[in-house]
């Protein structure tokens, strides 16, 4: 299909529509899951590995099949399989708003995982594939926007449906919204194909992927347990770690087979991560930068409006709104923050950024039993987020840049996931290293005392990566970068964050990007 749509059409604006709303299912489902925590917690009687599960289920299936998903849609179709996401996203949540203990939601967040590793690639896909190239800058802009309008009033929705109707309707508005995704998408969206994508799939490599966080995340989890089976936490933490050197070996292999294959007419499996993409060492720095800055990232959002709610006696809506000061500084800056750092280089934004912003997290620690939101959640949240804005455009920016230009799409989906495992790993380790294990979440006074540990904990880890930032990110990168790779507009994931879904995204070259943290 020839990419025809102006953006100005009817046929434009239903695109639009689609797409909009097929992705912000997603991301008004990871927004408000946090801010159902505690009461999920309180009627199954869930520890707080429970907890953490229920958010890492989903973060680990989409994180391990999301470029498998990318894959699908350029060979099979963008819009089919855009479409079996939605429906198979809508079915999964319907299995979670009928859960009937802990166990069947978090094998239930697992399968909304994989229907947002089929509709999330697909969303920006269909946009860059059916409109002009004229209109697909105005395209990207207004799905970003429109999104981060979502992002903004997502927490708010959240905590009134968990406070009007129950933590269930959470998951259950998804259904409605997906029916409408699917009946709006199959009557306006033009079907697309990557013409050139030929081989078989990565499956292999998807499930080495897959068990490699599963097995080191089950065993981050459940190592600080007291009463956790050892063998079985070691088992599991060995077997993921076989299986992520097995997936190296066979992603190398791959990679390499490839050429060769081509000059011989055979088809063998694709590698889902070709390695040459790590030829440039400063791709593979800011990726470094990238999963100890996320990691940082997702503890914080994990935790925060559980605390808010535990030990601040905070409500649901009120806890879901705290960090909205983070949404607004993002939507209106990013754009100018990525423009900066095309003039004077992203080292200085990045580095200055991830500082702030572990600043922030530093004044997140006065957040406790007592806390006053004006007090002690206002000026860390604005001091965090204006961090955010600072650090995020520079850095997704320079992903895309430092990659070659055939691999910019790769890139993307290579940055994409190591801020989901980033995400998920972190959320798995961090909360029971400093105590937040069992039934922590029902004693405010304990609970309280272990995010502040965990913050400190990430404050750390955000000193780290300003370090890594300021020592391996080149001030030449964007300004060496051809027309050609600037960076697409598309969201990071990691768990929990309702800030921080999708932001303002300026398409031109030294718009650069920001990031959202789940879609």
């Amino acid at each position: 299909m020839t990419a025809s749509i102006r953006l100005s059409t009817a046929t434009g604006r239903w695109v639009l529509l689609a797409t909009v709303l097929g992705s912000g299912m997603a991301m008004l489902d990871a927004t408000v899951v946090n801010v159902a925590l505690p009461r999920i917690g309180d009627e199954f009687g869930a520890s707080m590995a429970g907890l953490q599960w229920t958010v890492n289920a989903y973060t680990l299936t989409l994180a391990g099949l999301i470029l498998l998903g990318g894959s699908l849609g350029d060979r099979y179709g963008r819009r089919r399989v855009f479409l079996v996401g939605v429906v198979w996203f809508a079915i999964a949540s319907a299995l979670c708003g009928a859960a009937q203990d802990i166990w069947m939601l978090i094998g239930a967040r697992a399968l909304q995982g994989v229907g947002g590793a089929l509709l999330t690639p697909g969303s920006l896909a269909i946009i860059q594939a059916s409109f002009r190239p004229e209109e697909r800058a105005r395209a990207v802009g207004a799905w970003s926007g429109l999104g981060g309008v979502a992002g903004a009033i997502g927490p708010f929705l959240g905590g009134w449906l968990v406070e009007a109707a129950g933590w269930r309707w959470v998951f259950l508005l998804n259904i409605p919204l997906a029916a409408v995704v699917v009946a709006v998408t199959a009557k306006h969206v033009p079907e697309s194909h990557d013409t050139q994508a030929h081989g078989k799939f990565d499956v292999l490599g998807a499930v080495l992927a897959a068990l490699c966080l599963a097995g080191i995340t089950y065993a981050l989890t459940l190592a600080p347990e007291p009463n956790a089976n050892r063998i079985l936490v070691w088992g599991s933490g060995i077997a993921g770690v076989v299986a992520g050197a097995l997936f190296v070996v066979v992603e190398r292999r791959r990679s390499r087979r490839a050429p060769l294959e081509r000059e011989s007419g055979t088809e063998g499996p694709q590698a889902m991560l070709p390695v040459d993409v790590f030829a440039s060492r400063q791709f593979t720095a800011i990726n470094v930068v990238t999963f100890v800055m996320y990691g940082a990232m997702s503890v914080v959002f994990f935790l925060l409006v559980l605390t808010l709610q535990v030990a601040a006696g905070f409500g649901p809506i009120a806890a879901g709104t705290a960090m909205l000061p983070v949404t607004v500084l993002m939507l209106l800056f990013s754009a100018r923050s990525g423009a900066l750092a095309q003039r004077i280089g992203p080292r200085l934004p990045i580095t200055a950024g991830v500082l702030l912003a572990g600043l922030g997290m530093l004044l997140m620690t006065r957040i406790g039993v007592h806390t006053s939101y004006l007090r002690d959640v206002l000026p860390a949240a604005l001091v965090f987020g204006a961090g955010l804005t600072l650090a995020v455009a520079p850095l997704t920016a320079t992903v895309l840049a430092s990659a070659d230009e055939r691999h910019a799409g790769v890139a993307s989906g290579v940055n994409n996931a190591v801020a989901r495992a980033a995400g998920l790993l972190a959320v798995a380790a961090i909360p029971p290293l400093v105590g937040l294990t069992g039934a922590a979440y029902t004693h405010p006074a304990d609970f309280a005392h272990g995010f502040r540990s965990a913050l400190l904990t990430c404050v750390v880890l955000m000193v780290a990566a300003a370090a890594l930032a300021f020592l391996t990110v080149r001030d030449d990168t964007l300004r060496t970068a051809s027309p050609d790779a600037e960076p697409e507009c598309r969201t990071f994931s990691a768990v929990a964050s309702p800030p921080l879904d999708p932001s303002h995204c300026d398409p031109s070259p030294g718009g650069g990007q920001s990031g959202s943290l789940d879609r």
